[in-house]
């Protein structure tokens, strides 16, 4: 396939991520490097982990991943936006569960997919073989594998069944079949239950290791797969397991976790480190130090954005559904009249007269943070919050109601809920069901949830159906014609496109 023919650049990337923490995103160029003298020390462990990080953080054509393409705008949270219908009109047709087979917006996020576990791979395949200090090693090899189980976890749940690749293929190997969903759904909990192994806990690395990938963040991400799966007996195992550990708490203001000083903080378990970067290099190897959200969903006008990601008037009802106004909607949505940030006050005027009430206010930086390089529309240094602690308690609130513990259920809902000081849920039954589903809905709310909840609860066809949802075809999204070509057919498509 395609994204094997570019083992140059792959191999280019990982003698490029050399360093630590956030300090792994400064890349400094080696010459003379190739694959033969390559893999021999510490090291190149080292940078070629770091390589597989790096495509966490891809985001732009040509190997590009958006995950509030898919899972806000595919659900009811919000719609496209835009300068209108002609803006990104593939986009459009996906929002309306009208989306082509050729569309590359799929291609980039399967070939950005791929692409990150074509390096957890040569991780996996290239570091057992280099002598240097075993306990590194272990946990180099389970970093590798959880950021394959990731990737994986992307394509099962976007495609259903995926090729699965868990080794470096040689040229002759490259056209493979589809797996079913169970067996890539296999290989993540495969991955996940051998990584949380030798994955330190958070409070275990050093402050020059901060971002990478521990314990709790692979216990998170595989109670999410089961989850999916509806096992969720053992996805109560691995929350409780999270809970208990004393890692993490929720930060006491829901203000300031999206904001730059809240990074990184009590609450996060797996986030995506970026950095501030120059605008104009929109490309996944120049481009890739810092994230697009930013401008992609802020207002367009003064703004200096794109206008999309919009949030919808029943996204907003949500906020008001129990009698009251949720305080976490000013922190999620701008309206009409609020200040946004030191780039001035959101009236249509000033966001370009497109009409829109409501704008994004998650990852909305300020243009005093998008110093020193005084651009208007920079790439984003604001890290993707990918799993928050209070995601980990209310999968462990959904997975106890489901295992007949409603006591339990309530506790980790709570937890979440007088973090804001809105009333304690005492509801029993189906309400307490619904009051679950409710508060992850307000909580975690445009940050690329919200299609997967549905999709994974059962209730996709009952609140997407009014917008061209269809049960048995579009709880996944087609396989990119592209791939099906490249595969000379061995790929086939998903029932319906």
């Amino acid at each position: 396939m395609e994204k094997y023919s570019r083992i140059i650049i792959v191999i280019i990337a990982i003698i490029t991520f050399i360093s630590c923490g956030k300090d792994f995103l400064d890349k400094k160029p080696i010459i003379g490097v190739t694959s033969d003298n390559f893999y021999k020390t510490e090291a190149d462990a080292i940078a070629a982990v770091n390589a597989a990080y790096g495509a966490l953080q891809f985001e732009m054509s040509p190997a590009g991943h958006f995950r509030w393409f898919w899972g806000d705008i595919m659900s009811d949270d919000s719609e496209k936006g835009g300068s209108g219908d002609n803006d990104v009109v593939e986009l459009l047709q996906l929002e309306q569960f009208k989306g082509p087979t050729n569309t590359d917006m799929l291609d980039s996020e399967w070939n950005a997919d791929y692409e990150g576990i074509y390096r957890a791979n040569v991780v996996l395949e290239k570091v057992p073989g280099i002598e240097m200090d075993e306990v590194l090693k272990r946990r180099i090899l389970a970093e590798a594998k959880f950021i394959r189980a990731w990737f994986y976890y992307n394509l099962n749940t976007m495609f259903g069944g995926v090729p699965l690749v868990d080794k470096v293929l040689s040229p002759s190997e490259y056209n493979q079949p589809r797996a079913e969903a169970s067996v890539i759904w296999a290989l993540i909990e495969k991955d996940l239950t051998e990584a949380i192994v030798d994955l330190p806990l958070r409070s275990q690395y050093s402050l020059a290791d901060l971002g990478r990938i521990t314990q709790g963040a692979a216990r998170a991400l595989l109670a999410k797969s089961y989850l999916f799966q509806q096992k969720y007996a053992e996805a109560l195992v691995q929350t409780q397991a999270v809970i208990q550990s004393g890692e993490y708490t929720l930060v006491t203001d829901y203000g300031t976790i999206f904001t730059r000083a809240g990074e990184n903080n009590s609450e996060s378990v797996f986030e995506i480190q970026y950095m501030n970067a120059s605008g104009g290099n929109w490309g996944k190897n120049a481009g890739n130090e810092g994230t697009f959200t930013n401008v992609f969903t802020r207002p367009r006008g003064q703004f200096a954005g794109y206008g999309f990601n919009i949030p919808t008037q029943d996204f907003v009802d949500e906020f008001n559904k129990e009698g009251f106004e949720d305080p976490r909607l000013k922190y999620t949505v701008f309206r009409i009249g609020d200040q946004m940030g030191d780039r001035g006050v959101f009236t249509l005027a000033n966001a370009g007269d497109v009409g829109y009430l409501y704008h994004p206010r998650k990852y909305f930086s300020n243009l005093s943070e998008d110093a020193p390089f005084g651009d208007p529309n920079p790439n984003g240094g604001s890290n993707d919050r990918v799993i928050r602690f209070s995601d980990v308690l209310l999968m462990d609130a959904e997975a106890a109601f489901k295992t007949g513990n409603e006591a339990g259920a309530k506790t980790s809902l709570n937890i979440v809920r007088q973090r804001v000081k809105v009333p304690d849920v005492t509801a029993t039954g189906e309400q307490l069901l619904e009051a679950i589903y409710h508060e992850r809905r307000v909580e975690l709310g445009l940050e690329g949830h919200r299609f997967f909840d549905l999709v994974r609860t059962g209730l996709a066809a009952a609140k997407l159906g009014p917008l061209g949802y269809k049960d048995g075809i579009n709880q996944v999204f087609p396989i990119p014609n592209s791939q099906i070509v490249l595969s000379n057919g061995v790929l086939k498509q998903n029932s319906g496109y």
